[in-house]
This record gives structure tokens, C-alpha cells and sequence, in this order.
């Protein structure tokens, strides 16, 4: 095992380098994989005589199992082990890659890719349990900006990869890349990563058999909502059973010995504000990506590999500011950080809205991509330790749980609320139609960027740590930062 003995002030340990690293790796794949897939959708319908609906189930699979399974994988961290359960993750989501790749039809590429995502629920939240075990309050900023920012790269690398792997070789391809990744990874975590665990408590059954069915007919409605419609019975049902069951949920997790979500942690300003603002950060800039894509392909004419290329401009700051965006959150608080980065995303949404037209030069939205990248950058690493460090120590997996499941639920609303956006003014009938719709989209994002700037004042302002104590025996002990 590495040694854990401390280092130097300022500095990490090898041991602790090591989970942000391995950590990082597994976020990255899962993320990755959610966005890597849109730009080889075209090569996979002409390759497996896919219809629109089976293309749109390649993408709502993986979403759906993730999403609704998050909290549950959480759960069973806490129970059973992190590291052990983060290592099934990743060798569900390499194997069901291979499954992707091998898929003869597309049905067989639906039910590999709701794997996938089995695997990826079982990664992102113990991903960040461990990762937050590992650190202390005052270094889980810095740590958390690499971690959240090598996860914005890999939304913004997505459609590149993506385009580049299809248009190159073939669509396949997208899915083999996963597996030396888990091959490599695997046997690292398990020499490198100490195991952690939640308190010792029974895994809270009845609140699993209430979320599970709860978190399915809400992210249900929202995959669904495009194409069927939000006043279709389909997604109207799944979002009434859905709202039915997650207060049910509530109200068993009000009682239980040992809940799967304490309530408590609601008690909390960063925990309920910081939720609040990564559903809407998630929610702008999935849905900004989700249609950037498109509008650079259908409006502007460009291929897959070229349309990915031009969203470089969201993924540089990740790149280029990592470890300093997580460590001004250890240096200044996590709410000036949360709502200049928001304002920043809701800038740089506006401005695109203003400038997306049929013949729009691309150097025009270097600037206000830039900005958008800029702001998730600055915002996701202190939105994240507000939520994780908002509790006790014991309650890091439930908490890491459901601020993953909070994510991956602003992701689909900001694709289904984008979506109904666009469809009442535009259309894919000309690259004045699609553009027309797109400035929509975009102007929503943009206020939904607001939003998330509104609730950041309602985080909690840095607290000055206090004065060491003294012990009878007359030493100080440490000071604690929160």
C-alpha cells in the first residue's frame, strides 16, 4: 500500500495523488461515454439500419440506468466498501463496452449501453466518496478542481473523440477505447486506494425499492419529453409517478434507523443551495453542448470531427485552469467562486443566442464560449466541496450519492427543456430554421445560468477559522477549518 504518511504543508501526498488520479481516470471514462456517442449516431443508424427511435434509446439507456441508480451505488459504497464497489463499476463499464462494440443489431446495443450505465452509477459517487475520504476540508478544493475539471474536459473531448474515432476508423471504436482504460485501472486502484466505508448500519432497503421506481419515472419523462411530448400521457404519468414516489421516499427517509438520504443534510444551506446550483449548471451546459453540436453540423455545414474540434473552447479552461479554480475555493469560499462562474456560463449563454444565425462565422463565439468555459470551470470544483464537506465525514457517500444523482438529472433537463425550446420556433428544415430555434435554446440556458447565480447567495460566506484551543496539558490542538 503507498504510505500515507503526511506531506509538506500545501502539498498532497503520494497516496492521496493516487485516488485523485485513479478517481479522475473513472470519471472520466463515464463522462466521456454520456457525449462521445451523439457525433457517431449517423455511422451507427447506416451500419445497424437503426430507426430515430432506436438512435434516441442508444443515448436514453445509458442515461436512464445512471441516473437512477446513483444513490443506490452510493448506498452499497457505504455498506460494502468504496473502493471494492468503484472497481465493480469500472469492470461493469469496460465489459459492457466490449458488449457495445461487439453489438450485431441495436438491440443489443441498447441493453450494452444500459450496462454501461450500471457501471457508471457505480463509479461517479464513490468516486467522489473516496476521493473526499481522502482529502481534508482544507486541500479538497484543490483536489476537487482537477477532479471537476478533468470531468468538464471529457464532456467537451466527447463529440471530438467521438467524430474523430467514427470518421478515422469506425463508430466501434467509440466503445474499445474504454477497455485498456479498465484494464490498466483496475489492479491500480486496488494497490493503490485504501478502502473506505460509511458507518456501520443496514442498507436501508425500503427507501432503495421507493428511490429506484422514484428516480425512473422522473428521469422517464425528461429523456422522453421531446419526442413524445410534455403533455403526452406517457410523460405526464411517469412524471406524476414519479413525484408520488419521491415523497413517499421522503417520508420513509423522515423515519428510517438508517437512511439512504439523511434528511438532515437539507438542514444544510451549501448542501440544499449547492444541489440546486450543479442541477442548473449541469442542465446549461449539457444542453448547451447538445445543441452546439448540432448547430455547427446542420447549420453551418460542418463534419462530425470538425463540429467536435470547435468545442474546444469549453474545454481548454478546464485544462488550463484546474488546480487554480480548486484552490482559490480553499483560499476565498466556495460562493464567490459558484456565482461569478454562473454569471460568467449565463454571459456567455446570452451571447451565443444573440450571434447563432444561419451564416455566423465561427470566430464569433471564441469569446463567448470561452467565457461559458471559464465559469464551469471556476464554479464546478467550489460547488462540489460545498456539497461534499457540508456534512459530517460519515455522511460523505450518502452525500457524494445524491449530489451525483442531482447532476445527472439537470443533464437530462437541460436536454429536454432545450429541446421543447427549440422546437417552438425552429426546426431541421433549413440552417435558417435550425438556427432560429437554437437562439432560443440558448437564451433558456442563459437564464437557467441565472438561476444558479440567484441560489448561490444563498451558500454559506467563508467562515473564519477560530483560534486553536488549548488542551490542560498545554498544547494547541489543530484548528479545524469547518
Amino acid at each position: 500500500m503507498t504510505s500515507t504518511e503526511p506531506a509538506p504543508t500545501g502539498q498532497a501526498t503520494t497516496a492521496q495523488r493516487w485516488v485523485l488520479a485513479l478517481t479522475a481516470v473513472g470519471s472520466f471514462m463515464v463522462i466521456l461515454d454520456m457525449l462521445v456517442v451523439a457525433t457517431a449516431l449517423t455511422a451507427i443508424q447506416r451500419d445497424l439500419h437503426a430507426s430515430m427511435a432506436d438512435l434516441e434509446w442508444t443515448v436514453n439507456a445509458y442515461t436512464l440506468s445512471f441516473a437512477v441508480l446513483l444513490m443506490t451505488a452510493a448506498g452499497l459504497g457505504d455498506r460494502y466498501g468504496r473502493r471494492q464497489m468503484f472497481t465493480i463499476g469500472l469492470a461493469l463499464f469496460s465489459l459492457a463496452s466490449v458488449a457495445c462494440a461487439l453489438a450485431p443489431n441495436v438491440g443489443a446495443l441498447v441493453a450494452a449501453r444500459a450496462v454501461q450505465g450500471i457501471g457508471a452509477a457505480a463509479v461517479m459517487p464513490l468516486a467522489l466518496g473516496l476521493l473526499n475520504a481522502a482529502f481534508p476540508p482544507e486541500r479538497r478544493g484543490w483536489a476537487l478542481g482537477i477532479f471537476g475539471s478533468v470531468t468538464g474536459l471529457a464532456a467537451a473531448l466527447g463529440p471530438i473523440i467521438g467524430g474523430s474515432l467514427t470518421q478515422g476508423l469506425a463508430w466501434q471504436w467509440i466503445f474499445w477505447l474504454n477497455v485498456p482504460v479498465g484494464i490498466v485501472a483496475i489492479p491500480l486502484v486496488f494497490k493503490h486506494i485504501p478502502e473506505s466505508r460509511g458507518p456501520a448500519a443496514s442498507l436501508d432497503i425500503p427507501g432503495l425499492l421507493l428511490f429506484t421506481p422514484a428516480a425512473v419515472g422522473l428521469v422517464w419523462a425528461l429523456v422522453r419529453s421531446d419526442a413524445a411530448g410534455w403533455g403526452s400521457a406517457e410523460v405526464l404519468g411517469a412524471l406524476g409517478a414519479g413525484v408520488v414516489l419521491t415523497a413517499a421516499f421522503l417520508r420513509r427517509e423522515a423515519v428510517a434507523r438508517a437512511p439512504m438520504l439523511p434528511l438532515r443534510l437539507f438542514r444544510s444551506r451549501a448542501f440544499s443551495a449547492g444541489n440546486t446550483i450543479i442541477f442548473l449548471l449541469n442542465a446549461t451546459m449539457t444542453g448547451a453542448i447538445f445543441f452546439m453540436t448540432q448547430y455547427q453540423q446542420v447549420a453551418l455545414g460542418h463534419g462530425p470531427l470538425a463540429a467536435g474540434l470547435r468545442l474546444l473552447p469549453w474545454g481548454l479552461p478546464p485544462l488550463l485552469l484546474a488546480t487554480r479554480s480548486g484552490a482559490l475555493a480553499d483560499k476565498l469560499g466556495e460562493k464567490p467562486l459558484v456565482l461569478g462562474g454562473m454569471l460568467l456560463q449565463a454571459v456567455g449563454m446570452g451571447w451565443i443566442a444573440i450571434i447563432a444565425t444561419g451564416d455566423a462565422p465561427y470566430w464569433q463565439f471564441l469569446v463567448p464560449m470561452a467565457l461559458g468555459g471559464v465559469g464551469f470551470t471556476f464554479a464546478i470544483p467550489a460547488v462540489t466541496k460545498a456539497v461534499i464537506s457540508s456534512g459530517a465525514r460519515e455522511d460523505i457517500g450518502k452525500a457524494s450519492g445524491a449530489y451525483s444523482t442531482m447532476r445527472q438529472l439537470g443533464g437530462a433537463f437541460g436536454v429536454a427543456v432545450l429541446s421543447a425550446s427549440f422546437s417552438a420556433r425552429g426546426s431541421y428544415l433549413s440552417p435558417d430554421d435550425f438556427s432560429k430555434g437554437v437562439r432560443v435554446a440558448f437564451a433558456v440556458a442563459g437564464g437557467m445560468a441565472l438561476a444558479g447565480a440567484a441560489t448561490a447567495w444563498a451558500l454559506p460566506g467563508r467562515r473564519p477559522a477560530p483560534a486553536p484551543t488549548v488542551t490542560p496539558a498545554g498544547a494547541p490542538e489543530p484548528t479545524r477549518t469547518r
